[in-house]
């Protein structure tokens, strides 16, 4: 399956088993129709660690096909050393025919109503900065934020049925609906004990996961939200909230395989190599929240980050 491919591919980078990690991303690119953008950003990297620039330019050019912008690649300080051969006026004058390239197999439309959506949310989570006790968020989370949530969850629904999930396959952004259902899953501990919405979309995530629409990032973020505000954080989580202790690490684990998200040793390990040789996992990850900070708190600091992010 893909992202149990991508699993062994992390797994022989941080066994130092570079060659045989960038076969792996090679064999998902010759085996299947859609690759999600990471995949294509760390085999340029690790072409390029390589010394195969040969395969870091082809790899670049499928991920600018794929929706790599070109202010991203510019941001990436391993890649200097690509932009500065030959290749790299190329690869610029390409680029605009390869964003259209990836434009055209966007649907549009999906798009534009998926951004409204997020636009709607990030507003309305926006109203939680007047509430300035733990008590009035809940209270405006549950009387003003849920009822839109809610409609917000029924238009998804309605989306799932006729075209599958709306990701980064199918309208270019993996984190807009994401985000929308994270905040649903943040409302508050009791909204969560009664709510019924989400634990029925559940299955239809794991199916968009299974189908190649959906991340495993996205899966398990989305679900940590869920889980993280109605255990009170007894009970263990994604570890991606908050880093799970280590009597819960097993268990934690044991979420993440389920779906197809690295262990967290590996986690910590891709974190390290990072660190190291400069290379650019984009793991959405790399950092856990630290301090005891309120589910929904950290909803609003995360719209004033997200407000403007339309990518």
């Amino acid at each position: 399956m893909y992202h149990q491919r991508v699993i062994e591919a992390e797994i022989l980078i941080v066994s130092q088993n570079h060659e045989g990690a960038l076969q792996v991303y090679e064999e998902l690119f010759e085996n299947y129709d859609f690759v999600f953008l990471r995949e294509y950003q760390i085999a340029t990297q690790l072409a390029l660690y390589l010394n195969d620039e040969e395969k870091a330019i082809r790899f670049l050019t499928k991920g600018i096909r794929s929706g790599w912008r070109m202010k991203s690649i510019r941001r990436n300080v391993y890649l200097s050393k690509l932009r500065a051969t030959k290749k790299w006026k190329t690869i610029k004058k390409q680029y605009r025919n390869l964003t259209k390239q990836y434009a055209s197999h966007l649907n549009e439309s999906l798009r534009n109503r998926v951004k409204r959506m997020f636009s709607k949310d990030q507003w309305k989570v926006i109203g939680a900065l007047f509430s300035f006790s733990d008590k009035a968020q809940d209270r405006y989370a549950e009387k003003k934020f849920a009822p839109q949530s809610e409609k917000q969850i029924a238009e998804f629904s309605v989306i799932f049925k006729d075209y599958g999930y709306p990701g980064e396959k199918l309208i270019g952004n993996g984190f807009w609906m994401s985000t929308i259902l994270s905040h649903h899953n943040s409302i508050s501990k009791d909204y969560n004990e009664k709510d019924t919405l989400y634990p029925r979309l559940m299955p239809q995530l794991k199916d968009a996961l299974k189908k190649g629409q959906i991340s495993p990032f996205e899966v398990a973020s989305i679900d940590d939200w869920y889980l993280s505000t109605k255990s009170d954080k007894d009970k263990p989580t994604y570890g991606i909230l908050n880093a799970p202790t280590q009597g819960k690490l097993l268990e934690t684990n044991g979420l993440r395989k389920a779906v197809y998200l690295r262990p967290i040793e590996i986690r910590n390990e891709l974190i390290e190599i990072q660190k190291k040789t400069g290379i650019d996992f984009y793991m959405n990850e790399d950092s856990w929240i630290e301090g005891q900070i309120e589910i929904w708190e950290l909803k609003v600091q995360s719209a004033f980050m997200c407000l403007c992010f339309f990518y």
